[in-house]
């Protein structure tokens, strides 16, 4: 009788995320996990008991790894204006390959159908909002964050394909646009209604 192939929890993963490169969130199953990593379907199920666990763990390594990167990346960033801006715009300076986008499609996809995928996405944006705020002139981080945002959506649903030397110029638009937007003062004056002059 032959042993049952011996497989980590990365290689699990590493399935995961090859079921969703070739095919997308929609195909994402226990059968095709176990088919794309040789091994039984009741060996996916001891760690992976629905397909949104499978979803869940794919989507807490993807954190994980960008949770890496943009600690790396802070390091580089301490000396900017805005540490925590500046580094995940130094991070979007260089496009996504094909695994990531196929990644970040199947967990945008997924976003409103599986509450869980988007519970940890909304703990996400928090973590990154907090952020923006913990720095100086944290109106202006938003700002820049959501731009941000906003270029990286477009990118990810293939709406941009910009080449490396535009992407490298946004980048260096927000920054810019960050250092000359000037700390936000309230006003002790009401806004006036344009209707009412």
């Amino acid at each position: 009788m032959a042993r049952p192939k011996k497989v980590s929890s990365d290689q699990i993963l590493d399935a995961i995320e090859r079921v969703v490169v070739k095919h997308g969130a929609a195909r994402l199953s226990i059968d095709a996990v176990a088919q794309e990593a040789g091994i039984s379907k009741s060996r996916v199920v001891l760690d992976y008991k629905s397909k949104s666990a499978l979803l869940d763990a794919l989507i807490e390594r993807e954190l994980q790894m960008e949770s890496k990167r943009i600690e790396t990346m802070l390091e580089s960033c301490r000396e900017t204006p805005h540490p925590e801006l500046f580094a995940r715009v130094k991070l979007a300076e260089e496009a996504l390959d094909d695994k990531e986008r196929a990644v970040t499609m199947a967990i945008s996809s997924s976003l409103s159908s599986d509450s869980s995928v988007r519970r940890r996405m909304l703990e996400w944006v928090n973590h990154d909002l907090q952020a923006m705020d913990s720095g100086p002139k944290p109106e202006v981080a938003r700002m820049a964050y959501f731009a941000l945002v906003g270029f990286s959506c477009h990118e990810w649903f293939g709406l941009i394909d910009w080449c490396e030397e535009e992407r490298l110029l946004f980048m260096e638009q927000l920054r810019s646009m960050y250092r000359a937007v000037p700390e936000f003062q309230p006003s002790s004056q009401p806004l006036s209604n344009p209707s009412n002059e």
